[in-house]
């Protein structure tokens, strides 16, 4: 085995999950400057994190939709904002399509209109 490749900052530290304040002692090498007064009394390193074991669906079982900065309902307006103009696109072309026929049916009603020489 090589020598002097493992850390030497292997130490308990004690993670929280800021969701419900579920926290587990365990070891780890991660730094931080906060400290937590852990049940036994001692004073331990603290690593606050969004989602743990306690929180993630996965191990609870159930969903969520976690939806902090509004991207689903940014989502559905750009949607929403996009079939309206595919729509509104789909009517004028609709109307130029119109206007031209009836341009060429006034066109071919004039020429047939006119007397021959």
């Amino acid at each position: 085995m090589k020598k002097d490749i493992h850390p030497t900052n292997y130490r308990p530290v004690v993670f929280q999950d800021l969701n419900n304040g579920f926290a587990f002692l365990t070891r780890s090498t991660v730094a931080t400057d906060d400290t937590i007064k852990w049940e036994d009394g001692n004073d331990y390193p603290l690593v606050k994190v969004h989602i743990s074991s306690a929180t993630h669906p996965f191990f609870t079982g159930e969903e969520r939709v976690l939806d902090i900065e509004g991207r689903v309902d940014k989502f559905k307006a750009r949607a929403k904002a996009a079939e309206e103009a595919r729509e509104k696109r789909a009517k004028t072309a609709k109307k130029e399509i119109a206007r031209k026929a009836a341009k060429a049916e006034k066109a071919s009603a004039k020429k047939t209109a006119q007397p021959s020489r």
